[in-house]
């Protein structure tokens, strides 16, 4: 049983997390591209402007609608070290706490900014680039919390499987 469960966690993983992470990581320059007029509806760019505008908006949701579907990552992850008896161990409570930090990262900072970024280019503000290198910090935060879960997961200090 611990096998499927760990197979259903790194699946959950690598098809919830990964998109998170990826989409993420393209919003701040994708915005960026966004001309002003584009949002506004006018200019001489016209569709293209537009397709910008779409870009942006359908990495915002994949962010969004990823995320909730990687609230199964932690679930299955916690089922997997149950039936492997390793709730206490070190590596585990670090990857958790760090899966925490980066699930409180993308709900507190890298999503509402997201929506507010996007909020700025339906009203045909510009939107300040000090802004969006700030996303791109907590984004990259996020992605590095999550580069250390998956070492922990793989190295798995004290483990007895040889690895």
């Amino acid at each position: 049983m611990s096998t499927f469960l760990l197979s259903l966690h790194v699946l959950a993983a690598i098809l919830a997390v990964g998109p998170v992470t990826v989409a993420a990581s393209m919003f701040p320059a994708a915005v960026r591209r966004v001309p002003v007029s584009a949002s506004a509806g006018g200019g001489a760019g016209g569709a293209a402007e537009a397709g910008d505008v779409r870009t942006v908006r359908l990495l915002h949701r994949v962010c969004r609608v990823y995320a909730g579907l990687g609230i199964t990552v932690p679930v299955l992850g916690l089922a997997t070290a149950a039936s492997m008896g390793v709730l206490s161990d070190a590596w585990l409570i670090t990857s958790v706490t760090l899966t925490a930090v980066a699930a409180g990262l993308l709900a507190a900072f890298v999503l509402p900014v997201q929506e507010e970024l996007l909020d700025q280019l339906a009203d045909g503000q510009p939107v300040e680039r000090a802004r969006t290198a700030r996303l791109a910090m907590f984004t990259g935060l996020f992605n590095l919390l999550w580069a250390a879960v998956t070492v922990l997961m793989i190295v798995r200090p004290g483990s007895t499987t040889g690895a």
